[in-house]
């Protein structure tokens, strides 16, 4: 377990399912967000058992608040290369009454210090859609900064979206 400010970074498992499951068909939690092909809560649950253990390719925690031990979101470092030192990082809160709390903004800072910490990391990217104002200011106030536009790449309520790339080096973590 890591442990941020508000949060503790934990490994999933199936017993998480259901609240996967719920987030994941849920279309607000869902908005700006790649989705699949709707799941059933046994499905899901049979993707968190079957998943193979973190490895340092691939870390998938979960968000829970201290305190209360209430999962709230999850957060991946992935497509890490220990050539490259670079990962990829996802995050969504499913438990929409902490949002806008401050509770992203620890789980992104701790997942990062987590990998470049015990990862031994050289940057942390992710994309995020333009319009995704609450996301983009989590992630400015941990200091990612915007490194390129991807153009109409997201396509959602009938619309195509922009994404901006984003990354953080080590040294630029706040």
């Amino acid at each position: 377990m890591t442990r941020g400010e508000l949060i503790t970074l934990r490994a999933m498992g199936p017993e998480d399912a259901e609240s996967l499951w719920r987030w994941n068909h849920d279309a607000e939690v869902m908005r700006w967000m790649d989705d699949t092909y709707p799941s059933t809560v046994e499905q899901v649950r049979g993707w968190l058992g079957d998943r193979p253990r973190n490895t340092y390719a691939d870390v998938l925690f979960g968000i829970e608040a201290t305190g209360d031990g209430v999962l709230i979101g999850l957060v991946m470092l992935h497509g890490t290369e220990p050539e490259k030192g670079i990962a990829k990082l996802d995050i969504y809160l499913g438990e929409k009454e902490y949002w806008g709390r401050g509770f992203a903004t620890d789980a992104v800072r701790t997942a990062c210090r987590y990998g470049f910490e015990e990862m031994r990391l050289h940057k942390v990217t992710l994309t995020v859609v333009t319009e995704n104002h609450a996301a983009r200011t989590v992630y400015e106030k941990v200091g990612f900064v915007e490194e390129g536009r991807l153009r109409q790449v997201f396509r959602r309520d009938g619309a195509w979206w922009d994404m901006f790339t984003m990354g953080l080096l080590a040294d630029e973590l706040r």
